[in-house]
Protein backbone atom coordinates (compact mmCIF):
# COMPACT_ATOMS: atom_id res chain seq x y z
CA UNK A 1 0.00 0.00 0.00
CA UNK A 2 0.73 3.93 -0.38
CA UNK A 3 2.29 5.44 2.60
CA UNK A 4 1.14 8.28 4.36
CA UNK A 5 4.15 10.14 3.65
CA UNK A 6 3.80 9.67 -0.25
CA UNK A 7 -0.07 11.44 -0.05
CA UNK A 8 1.71 14.32 2.12
CA UNK A 9 4.10 15.20 -0.61
CA UNK A 10 1.84 14.37 -3.46
CA UNK A 11 -0.21 17.31 -1.34
CA UNK A 12 2.88 19.30 -1.37
CA UNK A 13 3.84 18.99 -4.93
CA UNK A 14 0.52 20.14 -6.03
CA UNK A 15 0.33 23.17 -4.00
CA UNK A 16 4.21 24.38 -4.85
CA UNK A 17 2.68 24.08 -8.48
CA UNK A 18 -0.22 26.12 -7.50
CA UNK A 19 1.53 28.65 -5.15
CA UNK A 20 0.70 30.88 -2.74
CA UNK A 21 -2.56 32.66 -3.50
CA UNK A 22 -4.24 30.00 -4.59
CA UNK A 23 -7.11 27.80 -2.83
CA UNK A 24 -7.59 24.11 -4.22
CA UNK A 25 -10.75 22.30 -3.78
CA UNK A 26 -11.12 18.65 -4.08
CA UNK A 27 -14.20 16.93 -2.94
CA UNK A 28 -14.54 13.13 -2.36
CA UNK A 29 -16.58 10.56 -4.21
CA UNK A 30 -20.26 10.78 -3.84
CA UNK A 31 -22.52 7.40 -2.93
CA UNK A 32 -24.89 6.72 -6.07
CA UNK A 33 -28.24 5.48 -5.30
CA UNK A 34 -28.89 1.64 -7.37
CA UNK A 35 -32.67 1.09 -6.42
CA UNK A 36 -35.21 3.09 -3.63
CA UNK A 37 -32.70 2.90 -0.65
CA UNK A 38 -29.61 0.57 -1.86
CA UNK A 39 -26.60 2.14 -3.42
CA UNK A 40 -23.73 1.47 -5.47
CA UNK A 41 -20.79 0.02 -3.95
CA UNK A 42 -18.95 3.35 -3.22
CA UNK A 43 -15.61 4.16 -5.28
CA UNK A 44 -13.51 6.84 -4.32
CA UNK A 45 -12.76 9.82 -6.63
CA UNK A 46 -9.22 9.15 -7.91
CA UNK A 47 -8.20 12.52 -7.54
CA UNK A 48 -9.19 12.56 -3.98
CA UNK A 49 -7.52 9.30 -3.09
CA UNK A 50 -4.45 10.25 -4.80
CA UNK A 51 -4.33 13.29 -2.52
CA UNK A 52 -5.71 11.57 0.62
CA UNK A 53 -5.83 7.94 0.60
CA UNK A 54 -9.06 8.46 2.17
CA UNK A 55 -11.55 6.43 1.73
CA UNK A 56 -14.93 7.93 2.49
CA UNK A 57 -17.69 9.71 1.00
CA UNK A 58 -18.93 12.89 1.83
CA UNK A 59 -15.99 14.70 2.62
CA UNK A 60 -13.84 17.69 0.67
CA UNK A 61 -10.34 18.15 0.90
CA UNK A 62 -9.14 21.83 0.96
CA UNK A 63 -5.66 22.74 0.23
CA UNK A 64 -4.45 26.52 0.94
CA UNK A 65 -0.93 26.76 0.14
CA UNK A 66 0.82 29.60 2.37
CA UNK A 67 -1.59 29.51 4.87
CA UNK A 68 0.08 30.22 8.17
CA UNK A 69 -2.64 28.43 10.24
CA UNK A 70 -2.39 25.42 7.71
CA UNK A 71 -2.28 24.58 4.33
CA UNK A 72 -3.42 21.10 4.45
CA UNK A 73 -7.85 20.75 5.44
CA UNK A 74 -10.49 17.99 5.77
CA UNK A 75 -14.04 18.04 5.92
CA UNK A 76 -15.25 14.71 6.91
CA UNK A 77 -18.03 13.14 8.75
CA UNK A 78 -17.99 13.33 12.36
CA UNK A 79 -17.95 9.97 14.51
CA UNK A 80 -21.40 8.47 15.09
CA UNK A 81 -21.98 5.27 17.42
CA UNK A 82 -25.33 5.00 16.15
CA UNK A 83 -24.52 4.77 11.90
CA UNK A 84 -21.55 3.39 12.58
CA UNK A 85 -23.50 -0.19 13.80
CA UNK A 86 -25.08 0.08 10.58
CA UNK A 87 -22.26 1.26 8.35
CA UNK A 88 -18.77 0.61 9.72
CA UNK A 89 -16.42 2.64 11.08
CA UNK A 90 -15.64 6.23 10.60
CA UNK A 91 -12.29 8.27 11.03
CA UNK A 92 -13.71 11.22 12.03
CA UNK A 93 -12.27 14.95 12.20
CA UNK A 94 -9.91 13.69 15.33
CA UNK A 95 -9.05 10.72 13.51
CA UNK A 96 -8.08 12.25 9.86
CA UNK A 97 -5.05 14.63 11.68
CA UNK A 98 -3.57 12.00 12.61
CA UNK A 99 -4.29 9.48 10.60
CA UNK A 100 -3.99 11.51 7.08
CA UNK A 101 -1.64 13.97 8.29
CA UNK A 102 -3.13 16.41 7.59
CA UNK A 103 -2.91 20.33 9.12
CA UNK A 104 -6.30 19.93 10.57
CA UNK A 105 -9.69 18.67 10.21
CA UNK A 106 -13.17 19.39 10.84
CA UNK A 107 -17.07 17.94 10.55
CA UNK A 108 -18.07 18.15 6.58
CA UNK A 109 -21.38 20.23 8.23
CA UNK A 110 -19.17 22.81 8.73
CA UNK A 111 -17.82 23.52 5.15
CA UNK A 112 -20.56 26.22 4.25
CA UNK A 113 -19.16 28.03 7.40
CA UNK A 114 -15.54 27.56 7.11
CA UNK A 115 -14.79 27.71 3.20
CA UNK A 116 -15.96 31.34 1.97
CA UNK A 117 -13.25 32.46 4.70
CA UNK A 118 -10.63 30.16 3.08
CA UNK A 119 -11.43 31.40 -0.69
CA UNK A 120 -11.53 35.23 0.23
CA UNK A 121 -8.40 36.58 0.20
CA UNK A 122 -7.06 34.13 -2.60
CA UNK A 123 -6.78 35.07 -6.42
CA UNK A 124 -7.33 31.79 -7.85
CA UNK A 125 -9.44 28.62 -7.47
CA UNK A 126 -8.52 25.26 -8.63
CA UNK A 127 -11.59 22.63 -9.02
CA UNK A 128 -12.56 20.12 -11.34
CA UNK A 129 -15.96 22.63 -13.07
CA UNK A 130 -18.65 20.59 -14.20
CA UNK A 131 -18.22 17.38 -12.91
CA UNK A 132 -20.78 17.73 -9.94
CA UNK A 133 -23.74 20.15 -10.14
CA UNK A 134 -24.71 20.01 -6.48
CA UNK A 135 -21.15 21.40 -5.91
CA UNK A 136 -20.93 23.45 -8.48
CA UNK A 137 -24.05 25.18 -7.38
CA UNK A 138 -22.46 24.74 -3.74
CA UNK A 139 -19.02 26.51 -4.63
CA UNK A 140 -20.90 29.52 -6.59
CA UNK A 141 -22.86 30.19 -3.82
CA UNK A 142 -20.02 30.58 -1.38
CA UNK A 143 -17.97 32.56 -3.86
CA UNK A 144 -20.85 34.77 -4.15
CA UNK A 145 -20.93 35.39 -0.67
CA UNK A 146 -17.49 36.54 -0.65
CA UNK A 147 -18.52 38.81 -3.51
CA UNK A 148 -20.97 40.39 -1.26
CA UNK A 149 -18.02 41.52 1.35
CA UNK A 150 -16.24 43.18 -1.50
CA UNK A 151 -17.85 46.73 0.12
CA UNK A 152 -16.44 45.47 3.21
CA UNK A 153 -13.01 45.16 2.12
CA UNK A 154 -13.33 41.50 0.98
CA UNK A 155 -11.26 39.98 -1.91
CA UNK A 156 -12.84 37.35 -4.09
CA UNK A 157 -10.81 35.15 -6.38
CA UNK A 158 -10.53 36.78 -9.96
CA UNK A 159 -9.02 33.40 -11.52
CA UNK A 160 -10.94 30.03 -11.87
CA UNK A 161 -8.67 27.08 -13.54
CA UNK A 162 -9.11 24.08 -13.64
CA UNK A 163 -7.26 21.62 -11.06
CA UNK A 164 -6.54 18.71 -13.61
CA UNK A 165 -4.10 20.98 -15.35
CA UNK A 166 -1.99 20.55 -12.51
CA UNK A 167 -2.98 17.37 -11.11
CA UNK A 168 -3.19 15.17 -14.19
CA UNK A 169 0.33 15.78 -15.13
CA UNK A 170 0.99 14.40 -11.57
CA UNK A 171 -0.22 11.16 -11.64
CA UNK A 172 0.60 10.49 -15.05
CA UNK A 173 4.38 9.54 -13.57
CA UNK A 174 4.26 6.96 -11.05
CA UNK A 175 6.12 6.18 -8.09
CA UNK A 176 7.45 3.08 -7.13
CA UNK A 177 4.85 2.46 -4.46
CA UNK A 178 1.89 3.28 -7.65
CA UNK A 179 4.30 0.13 -9.84
CA UNK A 180 4.53 -2.17 -6.99
CA UNK A 181 0.60 -1.69 -6.85
CA UNK A 182 -0.18 -1.77 -10.76
CA UNK A 183 2.01 -5.04 -10.52
CA UNK A 184 -0.11 -6.23 -7.96
CA UNK A 185 -3.34 -5.35 -10.00
CA UNK A 186 -1.65 -6.75 -12.94
CA UNK A 187 -0.76 -10.09 -11.82
CA UNK A 188 -4.32 -10.49 -10.33
CA UNK A 189 -5.80 -10.31 -13.95
CA UNK A 190 -3.26 -12.40 -15.86
CA UNK A 191 -4.80 -15.12 -13.29
CA UNK A 192 -7.89 -14.18 -14.23
CA UNK A 193 -8.03 -14.33 -17.71
CA UNK A 194 -6.18 -17.52 -17.41
CA UNK A 195 -8.66 -18.57 -15.59
CA UNK A 196 -11.59 -17.04 -18.42
CA UNK A 197 -9.67 -19.29 -21.21
CA UNK A 198 -9.68 -22.56 -19.27
CA UNK A 199 -13.37 -21.64 -18.58
CA UNK A 200 -14.15 -21.09 -22.08
CA UNK A 201 -13.53 -24.94 -22.88
CA UNK A 202 -16.75 -26.22 -20.68
CA UNK A 203 -18.61 -22.67 -21.09
CA UNK A 204 -22.38 -22.67 -22.12
CA UNK A 205 -22.80 -18.92 -21.73
CA UNK A 206 -20.60 -15.47 -22.10
CA UNK A 207 -21.44 -14.87 -18.26
CA UNK A 208 -19.97 -18.34 -17.09
CA UNK A 209 -16.44 -16.90 -18.52
CA UNK A 210 -17.20 -14.10 -16.97
CA UNK A 211 -17.62 -15.79 -13.47
CA UNK A 212 -14.23 -17.03 -13.86
CA UNK A 213 -12.89 -13.63 -14.09
CA UNK A 214 -14.85 -12.15 -11.33
CA UNK A 215 -13.89 -15.94 -9.08
CA UNK A 216 -10.28 -14.42 -9.15
CA UNK A 217 -10.62 -10.72 -8.91
CA UNK A 218 -12.65 -11.92 -5.04
CA UNK A 219 -10.02 -14.23 -4.55
CA UNK A 220 -6.85 -11.65 -4.32
CA UNK A 221 -8.97 -8.49 -2.70
CA UNK A 222 -9.92 -7.23 -5.89
CA UNK A 223 -12.91 -6.05 -8.27
CA UNK A 224 -12.78 -5.51 -11.34
CA UNK A 225 -11.98 -2.30 -13.13
CA UNK A 226 -14.54 -1.95 -15.60
CA UNK A 227 -17.42 -4.10 -16.38
CA UNK A 228 -15.73 -7.14 -18.06
CA UNK A 229 -16.01 -7.58 -21.95
CA UNK A 230 -16.47 -10.93 -23.32
CA UNK A 231 -17.26 -11.33 -26.39
CA UNK A 232 -17.57 -14.87 -28.85
CA UNK A 233 -18.75 -14.94 -32.05
CA UNK A 234 -19.68 -11.66 -33.97
CA UNK A 235 -20.11 -10.27 -30.51
CA UNK A 236 -16.22 -9.33 -30.41
CA UNK A 237 -16.86 -6.92 -33.28
CA UNK A 238 -18.80 -4.67 -30.86
CA UNK A 239 -15.93 -2.67 -29.16
CA UNK A 240 -17.90 -2.15 -26.02
CA UNK A 241 -20.05 -5.08 -25.87
CA UNK A 242 -20.94 -5.51 -21.99
CA UNK A 243 -24.38 -7.70 -22.01
CA UNK A 244 -22.29 -10.96 -22.03
CA UNK A 245 -25.11 -13.44 -22.18
CA UNK A 246 -25.00 -14.77 -25.28
CA UNK A 247 -24.34 -18.37 -26.18
CA UNK A 248 -20.37 -19.79 -26.72
CA UNK A 249 -20.30 -21.79 -29.89
CA UNK A 250 -17.84 -24.06 -30.82
CA UNK A 251 -15.76 -23.01 -33.94
CA UNK A 252 -15.93 -19.24 -32.51
CA UNK A 253 -13.64 -17.10 -31.30
CA UNK A 254 -13.81 -15.05 -28.00
CA UNK A 255 -12.85 -11.88 -27.00
CA UNK A 256 -12.06 -11.35 -23.45
CA UNK A 257 -11.32 -7.47 -22.43
CA UNK A 258 -11.03 -6.79 -18.56
CA UNK A 259 -9.13 -6.15 -15.68
CA UNK A 260 -8.68 -6.06 -12.52
CA UNK A 261 -8.40 -2.92 -9.40
CA UNK A 262 -6.45 -3.18 -6.38
CA UNK A 263 -6.30 -1.14 -3.76
CA UNK A 264 -7.46 1.10 -6.73
CA UNK A 265 -5.28 0.54 -9.45
CA UNK A 266 -6.11 -0.72 -12.87
CA UNK A 267 -5.49 -3.27 -15.17
CA UNK A 268 -6.99 -4.02 -18.24
CA UNK A 269 -5.93 -7.29 -20.73
CA UNK A 270 -7.42 -8.32 -23.98
CA UNK A 271 -6.89 -11.65 -25.19
CA UNK A 272 -9.06 -13.73 -28.25
CA UNK A 273 -9.14 -17.12 -28.43
CA UNK A 274 -10.70 -19.88 -30.48
CA UNK A 275 -13.11 -21.53 -28.07
CA UNK A 276 -13.03 -25.47 -29.57
CA UNK A 277 -9.24 -25.13 -28.42
CA UNK A 278 -7.80 -24.58 -32.08
CA UNK A 279 -8.18 -21.48 -34.45
CA UNK A 280 -9.06 -22.24 -38.16
CA UNK A 281 -6.80 -21.17 -40.83
CA UNK A 282 -8.96 -17.44 -41.67
CA UNK A 283 -8.95 -16.76 -37.62
CA UNK A 284 -5.66 -17.60 -37.38
CA UNK A 285 -4.44 -15.39 -40.44
CA UNK A 286 -6.15 -12.47 -38.94
CA UNK A 287 -4.88 -13.06 -35.62
CA UNK A 288 -1.20 -13.35 -36.92
CA UNK A 289 -1.72 -10.08 -38.36
CA UNK A 290 -2.83 -8.13 -34.93
CA UNK A 291 -0.49 -9.72 -32.77
CA UNK A 292 2.52 -8.80 -35.25
CA UNK A 293 0.99 -5.26 -34.78
CA UNK A 294 1.43 -5.37 -31.24
CA UNK A 295 4.52 -6.82 -30.86
CA UNK A 296 5.93 -4.19 -33.43
CA UNK A 297 4.09 -1.49 -31.26
CA UNK A 298 5.89 -2.80 -28.33
CA UNK A 299 9.35 -3.04 -29.46
CA UNK A 300 8.59 0.81 -30.48
CA UNK A 301 7.81 2.13 -27.53
CA UNK A 302 11.14 3.79 -26.23
CA UNK A 303 11.96 6.71 -23.84
CA UNK A 304 11.91 9.85 -26.23
CA UNK A 305 9.78 8.16 -28.95
CA UNK A 306 6.82 10.48 -29.48
CA UNK A 307 3.59 8.70 -28.08
CA UNK A 308 1.62 8.82 -31.45
CA UNK A 309 4.59 6.71 -33.05
CA UNK A 310 2.71 3.66 -31.02
CA UNK A 311 -0.32 3.90 -32.84
CA UNK A 312 0.53 5.05 -36.40
CA UNK A 313 3.11 1.72 -36.36
CA UNK A 314 0.08 0.14 -35.26
CA UNK A 315 -1.55 1.19 -38.75
CA UNK A 316 1.12 0.31 -40.74
CA UNK A 317 1.57 -3.01 -39.69
CA UNK A 318 -2.62 -3.85 -39.92
CA UNK A 319 -3.29 -2.08 -43.24
CA UNK A 320 -0.28 -3.78 -44.46
CA UNK A 321 -1.84 -7.29 -43.15
CA UNK A 322 -5.25 -6.37 -44.77
CA UNK A 323 -3.12 -5.90 -48.19
CA UNK A 324 -1.50 -9.00 -48.15
CA UNK A 325 -5.25 -10.93 -46.97
CA UNK A 326 -6.44 -9.15 -49.74
CA UNK A 327 -9.12 -7.20 -47.47
CA UNK A 328 -7.68 -3.91 -48.80
CA UNK A 329 -6.99 -2.62 -52.49
CA UNK A 330 -3.77 -0.61 -53.37
CA UNK A 331 -0.71 0.73 -52.26
CA UNK A 332 0.31 1.08 -48.07
CA UNK A 333 0.26 4.49 -48.78
CA UNK A 334 -2.60 5.30 -50.46
CA UNK A 335 -4.86 2.86 -47.18
CA UNK A 336 -2.98 4.71 -44.78
CA UNK A 337 -3.52 8.45 -46.42
CA UNK A 338 -7.82 7.64 -47.06
CA UNK A 339 -7.84 6.03 -43.54
CA UNK A 340 -9.18 2.93 -45.72
CA UNK A 341 -8.28 0.61 -43.11
CA UNK A 342 -10.85 2.52 -40.61
CA UNK A 343 -13.02 0.14 -41.90
CA UNK A 344 -11.70 -2.86 -40.13
CA UNK A 345 -9.35 -0.92 -37.27
CA UNK A 346 -11.35 2.32 -35.90
CA UNK A 347 -10.05 3.00 -32.43
CA UNK A 348 -6.97 4.11 -31.09
CA UNK A 349 -3.91 1.70 -29.69
CA UNK A 350 -3.68 2.64 -26.32
CA UNK A 351 -4.41 4.88 -23.14
CA UNK A 352 -2.98 5.82 -19.55
CA UNK A 353 -3.72 3.36 -17.35
CA UNK A 354 -3.22 4.05 -13.43
CA UNK A 355 -6.12 5.03 -10.88
CA UNK A 356 -8.49 5.41 -13.73
CA UNK A 357 -8.51 2.50 -16.81
CA UNK A 358 -8.59 5.32 -19.38
CA UNK A 359 -5.97 7.41 -17.32
CA UNK A 360 -5.56 11.23 -17.02
CA UNK A 361 -2.66 12.96 -18.40
CA UNK A 362 -2.10 14.71 -22.23
CA UNK A 363 -1.16 12.64 -25.11
CA UNK A 364 -0.11 15.90 -26.62
CA UNK A 365 2.24 19.04 -25.50
CA UNK A 366 2.25 22.31 -27.60
CA UNK A 367 0.35 20.30 -30.23
CA UNK A 368 2.98 17.65 -30.32
CA UNK A 369 2.96 14.33 -29.37
CA UNK A 370 4.85 14.03 -25.99
CA UNK A 371 7.51 11.37 -25.70
CA UNK A 372 7.74 8.83 -23.72
CA UNK A 373 9.09 9.19 -20.23
CA UNK A 374 9.77 6.65 -17.62
CA UNK A 375 6.94 5.99 -15.58
CA UNK A 376 4.20 6.28 -17.35
CA UNK A 377 1.88 3.06 -17.70
CA UNK A 378 -0.17 2.70 -21.44
CA UNK A 379 -1.88 -0.28 -22.88
CA UNK A 380 -0.83 -1.30 -26.05
CA UNK A 381 -4.31 -2.41 -28.11
CA UNK A 382 -4.50 -3.05 -31.56
CA UNK A 383 -7.49 -5.27 -33.21
CA UNK A 384 -9.69 -6.01 -36.68
CA UNK A 385 -12.90 -6.46 -36.79
CA UNK A 386 -14.79 -7.39 -39.53
CA UNK A 387 -18.92 -7.65 -38.89
CA UNK A 388 -21.50 -9.80 -39.96
CA UNK A 389 -22.48 -8.50 -43.48
CA UNK A 390 -19.12 -6.47 -44.48
CA UNK A 391 -19.44 -5.81 -48.19
CA UNK A 392 -16.37 -6.96 -50.01
CA UNK A 393 -14.95 -9.33 -47.30
CA UNK A 394 -14.89 -13.51 -48.07
CA UNK A 395 -17.95 -15.57 -45.73
CA UNK A 396 -14.64 -17.38 -43.97
CA UNK A 397 -13.73 -14.01 -42.42
CA UNK A 398 -17.25 -12.95 -41.64
CA UNK A 399 -17.82 -12.33 -37.91
CA UNK A 400 -14.40 -12.41 -36.48
CA UNK A 401 -13.30 -9.33 -33.88
CA UNK A 402 -9.52 -9.63 -32.46
CA UNK A 403 -8.35 -7.63 -30.26
CA UNK A 404 -4.32 -8.48 -28.14
CA UNK A 405 -3.82 -5.64 -25.29
CA UNK A 406 -1.64 -5.71 -22.67
CA UNK A 407 -0.08 -3.03 -20.13
CA UNK A 408 3.36 -1.15 -20.80
CA UNK A 409 5.43 0.29 -17.86
CA UNK A 410 7.80 2.75 -19.95
CA UNK A 411 11.33 2.18 -17.90
CA UNK A 412 14.91 3.87 -18.39
CA UNK A 413 15.95 0.51 -20.58
CA UNK A 414 12.81 0.24 -22.40
CA UNK A 415 9.33 -1.26 -22.06
CA UNK A 416 7.94 -3.79 -19.03
CA UNK A 417 4.92 -5.65 -20.16
CA UNK A 418 2.80 -6.23 -17.06
CA UNK A 419 0.74 -8.54 -18.45
CA UNK A 420 2.61 -10.90 -20.41
CA UNK A 421 2.24 -13.73 -18.38
CA UNK A 422 -1.56 -14.38 -20.61
CA UNK A 423 -0.25 -16.73 -23.68
CA UNK A 424 -1.04 -14.66 -26.77
CA UNK A 425 1.10 -16.50 -29.72
CA UNK A 426 -1.76 -18.85 -31.17
CA UNK A 427 -0.09 -21.67 -30.37
CA UNK A 428 0.57 -20.74 -27.12
CA UNK A 429 -3.09 -20.53 -26.86
CA UNK A 430 -3.86 -24.03 -28.54
CA UNK A 431 -1.23 -25.51 -25.82
CA UNK A 432 -3.15 -23.73 -23.09
CA UNK A 433 -6.73 -24.64 -24.24
CA UNK A 434 -5.68 -28.51 -24.96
Amino acid sequence: MIAVSEFVKRRRRLMALADDGAILIIPAGKERLRSKDTTYPFRQDSDFWYLTGFNEPEAVLVLVPGRRQGECLLFCRERDAEKEAWDGPRLGPEGAVDGLKVDDAYPITDLDDILPGLIEGRSRVYYHYGRDADFDLALMGWLNRVCAQKRLGAEPPHEFLELGHLLDELRLFKSAGEIALMRKSADIAVEAQIAAMRASRSARFEYEVEAALQHVYRRHGAVASYEPIVGSGPNACVLHYRANNAPVKKGDLLLCDAGAEYALYASDITRTWPVSGTFSAAQRALYEVVLAAQNECISKARVGVPYDTIHATAVEVLTDGLLSLGLLKGTLKKNITSEAYKKFYMHKTGHWIGLDVHDVGEYKLGGASRLLEPGMVFTVEPGLYIAPGTPGVPAKYQGIGIRIEDDILMTKSGPENLTDGVPKAADEIEELLA
